[in-house]
């Protein structure tokens, strides 16, 4: 088991995570982390000795809670048949208000801790690689949901949808929306009528 894997390195990560959402970046420090997460001194730092380390186990740690926000098994399937592109745009539109809605109802900490990370990454090209490639978790799967369900140009159409996500969550999480969360229904008809008009293209 690797150092990243161990308990006390998840209670680091996760506990980094919620310390970002609730102080942000310059809550974060190592002796914080100790203190919220009940750790001697030191613990921290002796894991992760330096502030990028730190920072850099939060974003894989980030990757890893959101990827199990929606589970491979609710993700939908290439359709059956040809011809069914319908059914398989209307299941893209169902994992994608269901992804959304569990992020808003019960993920909200973990959005506000990703836009700390993200405005971050701009700033240190070592963070931006890693935080890229956990990113690349949600959109290789949009990608092959959306050429499932009959697009004819699914990387420009996953750009779309990835951005359409984003501000959904944004501002649904600290935006002019922040006050009520979306039902569900709400998203998959926003999610559908979007996929319409990419795939009427």
């Amino acid at each position: 088991m690797t150092a990243r894997s161990t308990p006390r390195n998840e209670l680091i990560a996760d506990t980094a995570l919620t310390l970002l959402a609730e102080r942000g970046m310059r809550g974060l420090t190592h002796r914080a982390v100790d203190e919220a997460a009940g750790l001697p001194q030191g613990s921290t730092s002796n894991l992760q000795r330096t502030r990028a380390a730190l920072l850099e186990t939060a974003v894989r740690r980030l990757s890893e809670r959101e990827a199990a926000v929606l589970t491979p098994g609710e993700m939908p399937h290439a359709p059956a048949a040809p011809g069914d592109g319908a059914d398989a745009k209307a299941a893209v539109a169902d994992a994608v208000s269901l992804a959304l809605h569990r992020y808003l109802s019960r993920h909200r900490q973990l959005l506000v801790a990703r836009y700390e990370l993200a405005l971050e990454a701009t700033r240190r090209p070592e963070l931006r690689a890693i935080y890229d490639q956990a990113g690349r978790a949600f959109r290789e799967p949009m990608t092959a949901m959306l050429a499932a369900a009959g697009s004819t140009a699914p990387e420009r159409h996953t750009l779309s949808m990835v951005a359409w996500c984003d501000g959904v969550l944004f501002s649904c999480t600290a935006g002019q929306f922040h006050a009520a969360v979306p039902t569900r229904e709400a998203l998959r008809a926003s999610c559908a009528e979007l996929l319409d008009g990419l795939m009427s293209r």
